[in-house]
């Protein structure tokens, strides 16, 4: 039995780890690709372009918010513990700036 609960373990380890790099890795993707599109539109002299910029990274976080919260499944020690929620904390507070710099600036375009 113990074999077993040792061999779950290290399957769960492995399923949290290929996740979180999974998610972060889309949450890279989501940045790189809106970070392009919004060099074309600067080009093109788009109004929008904050506004687009901004939606692509607060989606972006959302990703590497997820890998973050799903690492916390594996964590050990409380300092590892403590590093993660501050970084999660972080990251949140970002989500939530750029969210409320989404709102302004839709306002502003709307006027």
């Amino acid at each position: 039995m113990e074999t077993a609960y040792q061999n779950a373990e290290v399957i769960l380890k492995y399923i949290v780890e290929f996740s979180t790099l999974l998610l972060e890795f889309f949450g890279i993707c989501i940045l790189v690709y809106t970070a392009v599109k919004c060099f074309l539109f600067w080009i093109k002299k788009d109004d929008s372009i904050r506004l687009r910029l901004a939606q692509g990274i607060a989606f972006a976080l959302e990703f590497k918010l997820g890998g973050e919260v799903l690492r916390t499944v594996v964590v050990r020690e409380w300092a590892e513990l403590g590093i993660l929620g501050a970084i999660i904390t972080l990251r949140a507070a970002l989500t939530f700036l750029i969210h409320w710099e989404i709102k302004n600036e839709k306002r502003e375009l709307e006027k």
